[in-house]
C-alpha cells in the first residue's frame, strides 16, 4: 500500500491510515464505534474532511459499475466509485455531458454529492446537486434507503453536501445533459485591472454556458487584480475535434525537496499567461479536456509545491462588496508573501443550495492556494477568513484544513440539523475539529 494511498490532495498531513472496503464495512458495521468510519474517494479534496484518523476509511472507489444509461433520457446510474471521467467516456458518444463539472474529472461521484462540488456554470445550472434524481444510502442500522427529494427527502438533502457523514453512498443516479458537442466555444477577455472583470461579468454569464477568471494575484498598481475572462458555450455538432482526446498524459513523478510554485517562478508563468492572450476578445474552439480539467493532463501535480503540501482557499462573499474584498484578499496574500498559483473568481447565481450544506450561494468565490510554510501560511489564512466572515460571507470546508470552529459555525450556521442526521458510525478529522468542538 502506498503512503499517499489516502492522502488528501493538499498533502498537508500524511501518514499510513487504515482501510476497510465496502464489503468489509456491511459486515462490521453492526459492532461499528461511534465515528468508527468514513467512506472515501478519490482524494480529490484539500483538506481533512476526507480523513477520519481515529477510525478507518471505506474505500468506495473499489465499486466502479455503471449500473446503467438510458440514451434517451440522459439518465446515469453508477456505483458511487465512479470518477466523473468514466461518466462522461460513457455520456459524450450520445452527446450528453455533466451538468456540472468541478476543476478535476478524477472526482468519483459520490465525492461530487457530498461536497455538492460546482462548475463554471454555477450561474446557469447551480450545483451537482440539483441534478442528483436518487441517491442509495447504507446506513450503519443496516436500512439501506432510497433517498430522493420525494423519498426520505431529508436524509437526500443532507447528503448532498453533507462530506460523507449521513452514511455510505453506494450508487447515485444522476441526470445529464444534452449538448451538440462536448467541445467549447471559448470566448477568452483579457482585462488589465480588477474593476474591468466586474464591469462586464453580469453581462457574460448572461450570454454563456460556462465563465470562470483567472487572476493574476501578483500584478501591483494599477494592474492590479489583471486576469482573463474564460467565458464559453458547447460547440455545434461540427465541430471536428475527436470526442475523446487521447494523448500522453504527463506526472510529476516524486516531490521535488522544495516548492516549484515560489513568488519567482510564479511571477515569470503569470506574466507568459497574461501576455499570451490577446488583447480584446479572442474567439475559438477548444477541447473540453483543456477548459474544463487542464490540470488532469498533469498527474500529480500537486507535488509541485513540495514536501510540505499547500492549502487552498476558497471563500464566498456578498456581490455588493465583491470589488473592494477581492482586492483586500489579494493585495493581503501579496503582503503575506505569499503567492498563489490556482487564483480563480467566479459569480455563483442564485439558485437555492441543493444541500443542507452546500457552499455555494449568491455572490462572488474566489479561490487561492499557497504552498505550505507553516506558522506564516496559517496566519494569512486565518486574516482571510476573518475578512470573508466579517463582510457575511463563507469559507468552503472540502477546501478546508484548518478553518476555526467559529469560522465554521458563521459560514454554515445550519450544521447543528446535519449533525442531527449525521450516522453515528461516520466522522471525519474536519467534523471532529469544528462542529464538535461547538456546543450543540
Amino acid at each position: 500500500m502506498s503512503d499517499e494511498q489516502f492522502d488528501s490532495w493538499g498533502r498537508i498531513d500524511r501518514r499510513p491510515r487504515k482501510s476497510v472496503s465496502p464489503d468489509a464495512y456491511d459486515n462490521l458495521r453492526e459492532a461499528a464505534a461511534a465515528g468508527g468510519f468514513l467512506p472515501f474517494g478519490n482524494g480529490r479534496s484539500y483538506g481533512d474532511s476526507c480523513h477520519n484518523d481515529r477510525g478507518r476509511l471505506i474505500e468506495s472507489r473499489m465499486r466502479t459499475r455503471i449500473l446503467g444509461f438510458d440514451p434517451g433520457t440522459g439518465i446515469i446510474s453508477c456505483d458511487a466509485g465512479v470518477t466523473l471521467h468514466a461518466i462522461l467516456e460513457k455520456a459524450i458518444p450520445h452527446h450528453f455531458f455533466l451538468p456540472v463539472t468541478p476543476g478535476t474529472a478524477a472526482v468519483t461521484i459520490a465525492g461530487a454529492v457530498a461536497n455538492d462540488v460546482h462548475g463554471k456554470n454555477h450561474h446557469a445550472r447551480g450545483t451537482f446537486g440539483r441534478h442528483v434524481r436518487a441517491l442509495t444510502l447504507l446506513r450503519s442500522t443496516g436500512d439501506l434507503l432510497t433517498c430522493s427529494a420525494r423519498e426520505n427527502p431529508d436524509l437526500f438533502h443532507a447528503t448532498i453536501g453533507g462530506m460523507g457523514l449521513t452514511g455510505l453512498i453506494l450508487s447515485v443516479d444522476l441526470q445529464l445533459m444534452k449538448v451538440p458537442s462536448a467541445h467549447i466555444q471559448q470566448h477568452g477577455i483579457r482585462f488589465d485591472r480588477l474593476e474591468d472583470y466586474f464591469a462586464m461579468v453580469e453581462r457574460v454569464d448572461g450570454e454563456h454556458e460556462y465563465s470562470v477568471a483567472w487572476i493574476d494575484q501578483l500584478a501591483t498598481g494599477s494592474h492590479a487584480g489583471r486576469g482573463i475572462l474564460l467565458a464559453g458555450d458547447h460547440a455545434d455538432a461540427s465541430c471536428e475535434f475527436p470526442d475523446m482526446p487521447r494523448g500522453t498524459k504527463l506526472s510529476v513523478p516524486v516531490s521535488p525537496p522544495f516548492n516549484l510554485l515560489n513568488i519567482v517562478t510564479l511571477k515569470a508563468f503569470n506574466e507568459f499567461y497574461f501576455r499570451k492572450e490577446k488583447r480584446g476578445e479572442t474567439v475559438k474552439t477548444v477541447k473540453w479536456p483543456g477548459y474544463f480539467h487542464p490540470l488532469d493532463a498533469i498527474g500529480h501535480w500537486n507535488r509541485l509545491y513540495g514536501p510540505k503540501g499547500l492549502y487552498q482557499h476558497q471563500s464566498v462573499y456578498p456581490a455588493d462588496m465583491a470589488p473592494e474584498l477581492t482586492a483586500s484578499l489579494l493585495d493581503t496574500a501579496r503582503k503575506a508573501g505569499h503567492a498563489s498559483f490556482l487564483t480563480v473568481l467566479k459569480k455563483f447565481g442564485d439558485q437555492a443550495p441543493a444541500g443542507l450544506l452546500s457552499f455555494p450561494r449568491p455572490g462572488f468565490t474566489l479561490t487561492l492556494d499557497f504552498a505550505n510554510q507553516g506558522e506564516r501560511t496559517l496566519k494569512l489564512l486565518d486574516r482571510l477568513d476573518a475578512i470573508v466572515i466579517e463582510a457575511g460571507g463563507a469559507i468552503n470546508p472540502y477546501k478546508d484544513a484548518r478553518m476555526s470552529p467559529q469560522t465554521f459555525d458563521s459560514s454554515f450556521p445550519q450544521w447543528r440539523k446535519l449533525e442531527e442526521l449525521r450516522d453515528p458510525a461516520m466522522v471525519s478529522n474536519f467534523w471532529n475539529r469544528t462542529a464538535l468542538a461547538l456546543p450543540k
